[in-house]
């Protein structure tokens, strides 16, 4: 579906706080000639989708629920703080991601290791400081297993699960879709013998106390990330009555609520979400499982705006033509595959004001030398000038703090706002890349290794 043209000020509360901090940002100089893209993240938006998560489980059960932000959504370490003062945790799947999540002060017990290629030297240090470890395969076990031997049999404060993967079909992303039969992620459990050994696994491993799955993100209905939760739950019973105990105490049901980026509503809700696993899996809510959550893009997506200065408008074949420094390198996903990815945009004056005027087809193209680097194509827009600005919405998760250095082009500046009636207040959250860095980054300080 390609996105709507939409006026901020017809919509919700988030988006008149946008219309406030784009005009803000012009008037204020974070956003003009000389910085010709920023990007901005509404705090208030971002507290209330924390809000919203938190209440919508703790309505379906009084079980404890780790919420574990998925940290590859937004790596950035003021947005991991706040959210942790908003009573979130981390899902991280890297050392980078897990070194982000220190230090925004998240605290081991808070954090949960997934990743389908775990070194033995990451294993070794999440087990260290007591992170929660979900092994992806029988090999990870097999590393797990010499790990907890040599720390006289336990994994001391880690809780250990195993990823299973149901092999439930794709939605209509694939890359995305990480339940089909042939994913890389977990335990297939429809092969052969696999369910045999996963139960034995558990029996034979007193410490192996939780089980994870994940059926995918962006393109998966909730009705298949349903069945996957309850996949996961008849294994735990299957495997709790194989050895007469309550083994399994915890379930990490992933993340993936899809996110709506055809308007300013924020459908589906976490509530009608945790809704509908109530209805689907009943059991898992009566109090004998603890939960964790890995939710992400939902958190922060429609909580970022990209605004780009338009440096040309120019025309070529009689369509009108908007270059910005918005592109691939903030924007990847949605250059690269703008069917599954299209974004909103509106377009805004010189002074930060909504462009009024009829809308006129156009494309809206990035600064990077290929031709395919366009935001949007035949676009119906106000018509784009030279100095107005166009916002690019729905841009808080995997795109700007994602940044992609086709033709070194510099991270841009990122600032996390509070707009109330009183005005708009900004905090760098990110401050611009300067120069120097790119050239550090390119091996600046090896000059002459090659000669």
């Amino acid at each position: 579906m390609t996105p709507q043209a939409t006026s901020p000020t017809a919509g919700t509360a988030a988006a008149q706080r946008r219309e406030q901090a784009v005009r803000a940002a012009v008037e204020q100089g974070l956003a003009g000639p000389d910085a010709p893209i920023v990007a901005l993240l509404d705090t208030t938006g971002i507290r209330a989708g924390a809000a919203a998560l938190r209440a919508a489980f703790a309505a379906v059960t009084d079980a404890p629920v780790l919420h574990a932000f998925a940290v590859k959504a937004c790596p950035l370490v003021p947005v991991l703080r706040l959210l942790r003062a908003e009573g979130l945790g981390a899902e991280v799947a890297s050392p980078g991601e897990l070194a982000l999540a220190g230090a925004a002060g998240i605290s081991p017990a808070d954090t949960v290791l997934d990743s389908p290629a775990k070194t033995p030297a990451e294993l070794r240090e999440a087990l260290a400081l007591g992170i929660a470890v979900n092994a992806d395969n029988p090999q990870e076990l097999a590393r797990l297993d010499a790990l907890v031997a040599s720390r006289d049999g336990h994994p001391g404060a880690s809780a250990i699960g195993l990823r299973i993967n149901p092999q439930l079909g794709a939605g209509s992303i694939d890359a995305l879709s990480t339940a089909t039969a042939t994913s890389k992620f977990g335990v297939a459990l429809l092969d052969d013998g696999a369910r045999e050994w996963v139960v034995r696994a558990y029996a034979e491993r007193p410490w192996l106390t939780r089980l994870h799955t994940h059926s995918g993100s962006q393109g998966v209905a909730l009705a298949l990330m349903a069945q996957g939760v309850r996949a996961a739950y008849e294994l735990a019973e299957e495997i709790n009555a194989a050895v007469g105990r309550q083994q399994v105490d915890t379930l990490d049901i992933g993340g993936g609520l899809p996110v709506n980026f055809g308007s300013d509503e924020e459908t589906p809700t976490y509530a009608a979400y945790a809704q509908l696993l109530k209805e689907e899996v009943p059991g898992l809510f009566d109090g004998r499982y603890g939960l964790v959550t890995e939710f992400g893009r939902s958190l922060l997506a429609k909580h970022g705006t990209v605004l780009a200065r338009v440096e040309y408008a120019k025309s070529s074949g009689g369509r009108p033509i908007a270059v910005t420094h918005a592109g691939v390198q903030i924007a990847a996903r949605t250059v690269y595959a703008p069917a599954s990815w299209p974004l909103r945009i509106e377009a805004y004056d010189a002074k930060g004001r909504p462009k009024p005027g009829p809308p006129v087809a156009q494309d809206i193209a990035g600064p990077a030398c290929f031709a395919g680097d366009l935001l949007a194509e035949n676009r119906p827009l106000p018509l784009l000038e030279q100095g107005d600005h166009a916002a690019v919405l729905d841009t808080g998760a995997y795109y700007f703090a994602h940044h992609y250095s086709y033709n070194s082009l510099a991270r841009p500046g990122i600032y996390g706002f509070t707009a109330t009636a009183e005005g708009v207040e900004f905090a760098t959250v990110r401050s611009p890349q300067p120069i120097a860095d790119l050239i550090a980054e390119a091996g600046g300080a090896q000059v002459d290794a090659l000669l």
